[in-house]
């Protein structure tokens, strides 16, 4: 057990740091050689203690942490035991024989993971971790756009809340909006689709897709903030840089980069191609968790970073798992529904051609009708 070291301007702060010894710095070396370019020795020094106690109750409680790919890189590489996108967190917290769940991420992840786990606890560090994207859209509201467009599937975003998802036909990613949309049109037999909230996806899923996208006004934050001049500085500063776009940025966004697709395609252009310089646009921890399986690459900004997600602490985890709080419930009516949603999109094939957007087709401008 690691002894608390307490200093009179400590408890000014809440809490007494745990204590950095020659054991913990052994124990946590390996994450440090991983994350040692964006954490200061400084600040390894607190960071240190709480990953290897965090770790240890873990397993004395049979708990599990799923840390996003825009957590920070002690969290992400330091406890995270399952790192990735949303989806891929909550669908290994279903496979895991972990009785509580720790989301390292933002509250409608939370209750994703507790849609696909509803026997587990599930936890969440900070209640205020919620989402710009998730909070411009209600249950309320998508029983009104049913009302509005009577026989329309509706598909929605993975990043919403249950309430959200429990009024929809079926979810889906960044990854796979494409193919959803057209399994979606061929089932309902209609050549209109309602995809929601994410008004920048829906526009760049129209481009790649003969069926009629009606949209809804929604934003990320921090991939709105995103401009054209912004790629354009970049590229004038490192003209050799490759610029890999999210497609939740705005449809000019995709337009002047060399590759688009999810978090998850992201990565995997990065560790195939492994580019001599690389721009992500999207949030900036995604690049430094990134960088740590590409040492040759070199990640150049520029930086939006989700305040949302950077609610999320080691220490917060650390006291999420001690005093199992905050837990994350659904009403089980919503819930059932949601699953259903969930579901049918995990239910479908995979798709035939890698995750990403094609650019030629991202160019040319296709119409959405705007709720």
């Amino acid at each position: 057990m690691l002894t608390l070291s307490i200093r009179e301007d400590d408890m000014a702060d809440g809490f007494a740091p745990l204590a950095f010894t020659a054991d913990v710095e052994a124990e946590t070396a390996a994450v440090w050689d991983k994350v040692k370019h964006h954490v200061t020795p400084m600040e390894w020094r607190l960071h240190a203690p709480l990953i290897s106690e965090i770790n240890r109750i873990k397993r004395e409680k049979n708990a599990a942490i799923l840390a996003h790919n825009y957590m920070t890189p002690d969290i992400f590489h330091g406890v995270g035991d399952f790192v990735g996108d949303s989806l891929a967190l909550a669908k290994e917290a279903a496979k895991s024989d972990a009785k509580i769940i720790v989301q390292a991420g933002v509250h409608f992840m939370a209750e994703t993971s507790k849609v696909l786990s509803p026997e587990k606890k599930i936890l969440i560090p900070d209640l205020k971790a919620g989402c710009s994207l998730a909070s411009s859209i209600t249950g309320a509201d998508v029983r009104l756009i049913k009302q509005r467009h009577p026989g329309v599937p509706v598909v929605t975003y993975v990043n919403t809340t249950a309430d959200v998802k429990a009024e929809t036909d079926i979810c889906c990613t960044s990854a796979n909006a494409v193919q959803v949309v057209e399994w979606a049109a061929r089932e309902w037999g209609t050549d209109k689709v309602i995809l929601i909230p994410d008004e920048f996806l829906a526009r760049n899923v129209a481009r790649q897709t003969d069926v009629k996208i009606i949209a809804w006004a929604g934003h990320c934050e921090v991939h709105k903030r995103f401009t054209a001049q912004d790629i354009a500085d970049m590229r004038a500063a490192w003209p050799g840089a490759e610029v890999l776009a999210h497609p939740e940025c705005p449809a000019e966004i995709l337009e002047a980069s060399d590759f688009a697709g999810s978090t998850a395609a992201m990565n995997d252009y990065v560790a195939a191609r492994k580019p001599a310089q690389v721009v992500l646009i999207t949030e900036c921890s995604m690049a430094s968790n990134v960088q740590a399986e590409s040492p040759g690459t070199q990640f150049i900004g520029p930086c939006n970073m989700c305040p949302h997600m950077k609610r999320i602490t080691l220490q917060n985890i650390y006291d999420a798992l001690v005093h199992e709080q905050y837990e994350v419930t659904v009403d089980a009516d919503v819930l059932d529904r949601a699953r259903q949603a969930v579901q049918r999109m995990i239910d479908l094939p995979p798709p035939a051609a890698p995750a990403r957007y094609d650019l030629v087709k991202a160019r040319h401008h296709v119409d959405v009708e705007l709720i």
